[in-house]
């Protein structure tokens, strides 16, 4: 029976389906990557803003037209979207025979045999069910990284964000099994782990009582075969001093924080929900630099959310411009039903939106290329990713790049290398946000 599974929205939503994955092998399921070979279709699916919900529903639609043409025998819809949309999803589309929310995705064996007999299915459990159940996992991004979900759900409640109403109240996932997890991804080549959750940095707070992130980190840094270990969705707010030292002391913990931040003028920063104000993240930012002066920082900004004035807009600009950040992306705002910025006053045209992201990411451009030209000259390890075709030139990426969102670098060479070397790179030209270099030596397999 052939299986082609469709994962759509953030590297979360990537584990879910990496344990889907994990799950049907064990059932004797074929993998294929055509859908017109495909003899059941599982489309995980994302709705965390407008873009998203769109491509969720087209790619449905799309699959449910092979339904109808007989030459589909299941269709299936996990993931967000299921758990936000099931009547709408079941009673408009009834090509699609099983929905399973964000919760059941260990359920998906069933609901596919059910599907294949005629049955349509709706699974749904309590969304704030504790996790880290141990489950077989299929790892898609080719073998040399991986991420790790350290926790399910969020307790924020950001005035814009829909996530708990699909994920649920924040739960961690037990030190010892993410150990154990991270142990068995080594045993099959891992060597980066991406620690990821809807928020990092309170990993433990639930369990133990305290955070234990840095902890967590000591522990996983302790793994034979593992060379970096990276962190995404670290919240403001929560980076302690204990976790700057951790990833300031341990060797395996690249110099690289995601931070997401949303905005800078605190009139907005208090209508999302957010806890931080531009002072102190403005001091936040400058602890890190003093203490890990490597460090490369990723954040997120939102443009147009209710109420921004184009005196609001200056105020991110100028915070753009001043702090300079390594990494920046931008999201127009999105109304989402259901959070209260939904119902809020003063909702900002979608063509100043727009225009306000086209401006900052405008800005940062130049800081970016600035950036990459201020790298020229320097040495850095690389991870390969892969050949560039008929060329003696490799993809890799350094500890400042994040796999899918931020830059590369091109690596000339004569070596012959494989996808997860470390290689030492001198770095010999810059682009807008991607480096070029050539190979100083071989640094380790």
């Amino acid at each position: 029976m052939n299986l082609l599974f469709i994962s759509l929205g953030c590297d979360k939503n990537l584990v879910d389906t990496e344990k889907m994955l994990g799950i049907l092998g064990g059932e004797g399921y074929s993998f294929v990557d055509d859908e017109s070979d495909a003899d059941v279709i599982v489309v995980n699916t994302c709705c965390f803003i407008g873009d998203a919900k769109e491509e969720s529903v087209n790619t449905i639609l799309e699959m449910a037209e092979l339904k109808k043409s007989g030459r589909l025998k299941a269709l299936i819809v996990t993931g967000c979207l299921a758990e936000r949309y099931k009547n709408e999803i079941t009673e408009e589309i009834p090509e699609v025979d099983a929905v399973l929310g964000t919760t059941s995705y260990e359920e998906i064996a069933g609901a596919i045999r059910e599907a294949l007999k005629g049955e349509k299915t709706l699974v749904f459990k309590d969304i704030d069910a504790p996790v880290g159940k141990e489950t077989k996992r299929l790892v898609t991004t080719g073998g040399h990284y991986a991420f790790l979900k350290i926790a399910e759900g969020c307790d924020k409640r950001c005035t814009y964000c829909i996530i708990p109403y699909l994920r649920g109240r924040y739960r961690s996932v037990p030190m010892e099994q993410l150990e154990k997890e991270a142990r068995e991804l080594a045993d099959q080549g891992v060597k980066e782990l991406i620690l990821v959750a809807q928020e990092t940095t309170l990993y433990g707070k639930d369990l133990y009582g305290e955070k234990k992130l840095p902890e967590l980190l000591r522990r996983l840094s302790s793994i034979p075969g593992i060379q970096w270990i990276r962190l995404q969705y670290c919240y403001p707010e929560e980076i302690t001093d204990e976790l700057i030292e951790t990833i300031k002391n341990e060797e395996k913990v690249c110099h690289y924080l995601d931070i997401p931040i949303q905005h800078a003028s605190d009139a907005i920063l208090k209508r999302m929900g957010r806890r931080t104000s531009n002072k102190e993240i403005r001091e936040l930012v400058a602890k890190l630099r003093r203490e890990i002066p490597d460090i490369a920082l990723r954040t997120t900004f939102i443009s147009g959310f209710p109420g921004e004035t184009e005196e609001d807009h200056e105020i991110l600009m100028e915070f753009v411009d001043d702090m300079e950040f390594d990494r920046l992306g931008v999201f127009a705002y999105s109304p989402e039903e259901d959070t209260p910025a939904y119902s809020f006053k003063d909702q900002v045209p979608d063509e100043v939106k727009e225009e306000r992201r086209a401006e900052i990411m405008e800005l940062q451009q130049d800081i970016a290329f600035e950036k990459s030209e201020s790298m020229k000259g320097s040495v850095l390890e690389v991870m390969i990713e892969g050949k560039v075709a008929d060329e003696n030139a490799y993809v890799g990426r350094t500890y400042m790049d994040s796999p899918g969102v931020d830059g590369l670098i091109f690596v000339n060479t004569g070596l012959s290398l494989m996808s997860g070397d470390f290689v030492r790179v001198r770095v010999t030209g810059a682009l807008e946000y991607d480096l070029i270099g050539e190979v100083e030596d071989e640094f380790t397999e």
